[in-house]
């Protein structure tokens, strides 16, 4: 007997449509798109964090008495000035900023999409598929 949700579906729950190409090119779709969403939802996380790096830097240089400090870019340590480093990170957070913008427009584009295939799906076979994560 066929399961959705873990649970058993009665007779009149259950449904015998057989799945067409179309059916089985939205349902990889479907998957497709569930990877890169959960893809897209981590790099959103750490660019969360980068930024929130970034800002306590800059937090760090405002309270800083002018003296020069190391700016890390990439494995490499460089002396800068206040301002210098001040400059960057308000450059590095407009820059990461862009980013997290352009992935939460693909974040929305992607579920967008999602829920079309789920009403598709769901209309055609019921309770017999499952496409909850």
């Amino acid at each position: 007997m066929p399961e959705a949700n873990g649970m058993i579906l009665s007779k009149e729950e259950e449904n015998d449509n057989e799945v067409r190409r179309e059916d089985q090119d939205a349902i990889n779709e479907f998957g497709r798109l569930n990877a890169r969403l959960d893809e897209v939802k981590r790099q959103v996380d750490n660019l969360k964090k980068t930024l929130e790096k970034i800002d306590d830097a800059s937090t760090e240089l405002m309270m800083g008495d002018g003296d020069a400090v190391m700016l890390s870019l990439g494995g490499a340590m460089f002396e800068a000035t206040e301002d210098e480093a001040t400059e960057y990170c308000e450059a590095e957070v407009e820059r990461q900023q862009k980013i997290l913008d352009k992935l939460s427009e693909e974040e929305a584009g992607i579920v967008g999409r999602q829920e079309t295939l789920k009403k598709l799906l769901y209309g055609r076979f019921g309770k017999s598929i499952n496409l909850e994560a």
